[in-house]
């Protein structure tokens, strides 16, 4: 098939399981229809040639179980496949699954690998795990965690544990712990940092996160665990989840995280190098939630040997 040729050349009819039930009917499209424009999916809508039990419906309308949903022909532009990841990438996921029950498993992410692909990454680490576990009919990210950062990552193995945990998130029960190596001395007293952060995007495209009155609230605590001559390893705890939040909320301090070529100090990062850093000093150490199906999950990733020897280093 060329990639002016349809993938999708038939009138289609899926029906709606109680595990997908809950989803706005655009966001299912975009996921069955992947590299269709938004804009195509709406103007489908809007015209009436996607149907929910015969009937027309808004892109806000949420699925239920047992709709039959009619899906149109649609033209979609195929692109060349991504390579899928190699036997060493497979292994190393597989190997790194430090908790895993029928509903959700718990990844301990290495770092350099983002969780999915998109922005210039062929392959993230949900596309591939999805390709090393082929059986799986749901594989889905319930948080995220950025490229730099390794640590515990939640994945759901079912629709209805991906929207209770989300839900979990939403309403701070859930425990997120790292731990950072912050740079110069982290202030005395400096335990809680609440200050809004506000998101933007440079023409570039690149995304950027600031401290802004008029951002979304957001709150962390800092404990402190060493103090080096130039460098603080701390044990940090998220209140809130907003995006770039520890590296913001410690840049906002005076004490941006070693490594981090974003939000840190270009000097003391240099310096970090020399002394064997090769990535931004962030890890998501601990995670700790109520399970979908009941009882209390505690898990722990434990700092990369990498980082270890940076400590090392320091003392």
């Amino acid at each position: 098939m060329t990639d002016t040729q349809a993938s999708s050349v038939s009138v289609k009819f899926v029906d709606i399981t109680e595990d997908q039930a809950g989803q706005r009917i655009d966001n299912f499209l975009l996921a069955k229809l992947k590299g269709v424009p938004k804009s195509r999916i709406y103007r489908i809508l809007r015209k009436g040639e996607v149907r929910v039990n015969s009937s027309r419906v808004k892109p806000e309308y949420k699925l239920q179980g047992g709709d039959k949903v009619r899906i149109p022909p649609v033209r979609v532009a195929e692109r060349e496949a991504p390579a899928g990841p190699g036997p060493k990438l497979q292994r190393l996921l597989e190997r790194n699954v430090i908790y895993e029950d029928s509903v959700l498993l718990v990844i301990n992410k290495p770092a350099g690998l983002a969780v999915h692909g998109g922005s210039g990454v062929s392959l993230g680490l949900i596309e591939a795990l999805r390709a090393t576990r082929p059986s799986h009919s749901f594989l889905e990210l319930v948080h995220r965690l950025d490229r730099e950062t390794s640590g515990c990552l939640i994945i759901a193995k079912k629709r209805s544990a991906l929207r209770y945990l989300q839900d979990e998130m939403r309403a701070r029960r859930v425990v997120k712990v790292y731990q950072a190596l912050s740079t110069g001395r982290w202030p005395r007293g400096m335990k809680r940092i609440d200050m809004p952060l506000l998101k933007s995007e440079l023409k570039s495209g690149e995304r950027v996160v600031r401290v802004n009155p008029e951002g979304k609230a957001s709150v962390t605590h800092f404990s402190v665990l060493q103090r080096f001559d130039k460098a603080t390893f701390m044990e940090v705890t998220l209140e809130t989840g907003r995006t770039h939040q520890i590296r913001v909320h410690s840049q906002f301090a005076g004490c941006p995280l070693a490594g981090d070529e974003k939000y840190g100090n270009d000097e003391c990062n240099r310096q970090m190098k020399a002394l064997g850093l090769k990535r931004m000093f962030l890890h998501a150490a601990k995670l700790e939630f109520r399970s979908p199906e009941g009882g209390k999950i505690r898990v722990e990733a434990p700092l990369p040997d990498e980082l270890v020897q940076v400590l090392a280093t320091l003392e």
